[in-house]
């Protein structure tokens, strides 16, 4: 069964380019995405310099939760990101296969969420959908459709997720764009 959701935000301002993790256990980013934002229990990290050699400016930086606890107990509470406005992480591997990472993709905000969605390399590795291209229904608002099974998504990372994870139709077969 699905755990509750739960958002892990900033405390103080977060670094572009801070990488965290290793990312712990089976990687299945967006898996339980859903095109609505779920209310559920609050965590806060902030950022702190770590310095091995006790030297005045920053060597490493480090991500902690209000109880000092590591990145890698509370990293994959992280929610998927729905769309790219609402991305602050990308996640990233140093080679196919290999270990993944979260990186920060600009100055992450204090109170702001932290969301994450792959990068394009790893979404190409896992065989995510890259792109997702919209219509516009009858009020002329954006959506998303399922080109194997026809259902509607508000947001394209909840149609990619729903390709990649809970399509029964796709059979595994990679994304189909509106043009094909």
């Amino acid at each position: 069964s699905r755990a509750p959701a739960i958002s892990v935000s900033a405390e103080s301002c977060i670094p572009a380019g801070l990488r965290l993790g290793p990312v712990p256990g089976t990687f299945k980013l967006g898996k339980y995405l859903s095109d609505r934002k779920e209310p559920g229990p609050k965590k806060k990290v902030f950022s702190y310099a770590v310095s091995p050699i006790f030297q005045v400016r920053m060597v490493r930086g480090e991500l902690v939760d209000e109880a000092g606890s590591s990145a890698l107990e509370w990293i994959g509470l992280i929610r998927a990101a729905r769309n790219s406005q609402e991305q602050t992480l990308e996640a990233v591997a140093d080679l196919p296969g290999g270990q993944i990472f979260y990186r920060a993709l600009r100055d992450v905000q204090p109170g702001e969420e932290l969301t994450v969605w792959y990068s394009n390399p790893l979404a190409q590795w896992f065989d995510i959908p890259v792109t997702a291209t919209p219509t516009h229904d009858e009020k002329g608002e954006e959506r998303y459709i399922c080109w194997y099974c026809w259902r509607t998504f508000k947001y394209p990372n909840s149609l990619k997720a729903h390709v990649h994870f809970h399509c029964a139709l796709s059979h595994g077969r990679p994304f189909l764009h509106h043009d094909h």
